[in-house]
């Protein structure tokens, strides 16, 4: 069975490097977009993950900031 993906309903609770987090809150990002939440803790795990969702929801991001 595979982990339970945690309920993540803010960057602050992907516990990011301080100075990534820091840039996020400078730009207002505060509350990742559905692939985002779904996919950040997959990859901050060092997981391959294959996402698809719809241009301009956040994939760059969700791949980047890990």
């Amino acid at each position: 069975m595979p982990d339970a993906t945690p309920t993540i309903t803010s960057f602050r609770d992907l516990d990011l490097p301080a100075a990534l987090q820091a840039a996020l809150d400078e730009v207002g990002y505060e509350q990742p977009t559905p692939i985002q939440a779904q996919a950040m803790p997959h990859l901050l795990k060092g997981l391959d993950l294959l996402g698809h969702a719809p241009t301009g929801t956040g994939k760059t991001a969700a791949f980047a900031l890990p």
